[in-house]
């Protein structure tokens, strides 16, 4: 898939899933896409659980979702933290109301729930978030990779591959179509 020329959105915060964070970044930037980490602070380091280190290039304040073909929301603790901020959750439903791909793993549902975009969507995640999804409005399901229109959910960093795989052809897709 080449998704050369086209930008996509990550947000960051401290606690991410260090597989759910970087594995993603490296897929996209591997298929050609411009990937933008995006956190409350442009320029500031972030920690994932584990340790690794990731650094913003942009403020969630900064970023415009009309510039962006796609939205990825990484895993860990961070969810918790980055559905706090009221530019993440308008930037998300930013991009869900343009029927952008979305997508996100394991705790990462959090944010889309906190947006309000889950209500009639089937989606996965870890089941340790599978009531709250529920009770957004989601159908859960316990599968590796779940696509419902332009949302793409994950359960955890042994689904990566399968993940990936599956979203980077919804951006294909989704690029074929611009």
């Amino acid at each position: 898939m080449n998704l050369q020329g086209y930008k996509v959105l990550a947000f960051v915060d401290e606690e991410f899933e260090d597989l759910e964070m970087w594995y993603p970044v490296l897929r996209l930037r591997e298929a050609g896409a411009e990937v933008h980490l995006a956190g409350p602070a442009a320029k500031q380091v972030f920690h994932g659980k584990y340790g690794v280190p990731m650094t913003t290039e942009y403020a969630f304040n900064e970023v415009q979702s009309q510039d962006y073909i796609g939205l990825y929301v990484p895993g860990g603790w961070a969810p918790d933290k980055l559905r706090r901020y009221a530019d993440v959750l308008r930037l998300t439903r930013e991009f869900h109301e343009a029927v952008k791909p979305i997508a996100h793993i394991c705790h990462a549902g959090w944010v889309l729930a906190s947006a309000k975009i889950c209500e009639g969507y089937t989606m996965t995640s870890t089941p340790g978030i599978k009531d709250d999804l529920e009770n957004a409005g989601a159908i859960w399901v316990d599968e590796e990779v779940v696509v419902d229109r332009n949302i793409v959910s994950g359960r955890r960093p042994p689904d990566l591959p399968a993940f990936m795989r599956t979203y980077i052809e919804v951006l294909a897709e989704y690029t074929s179509k611009i």
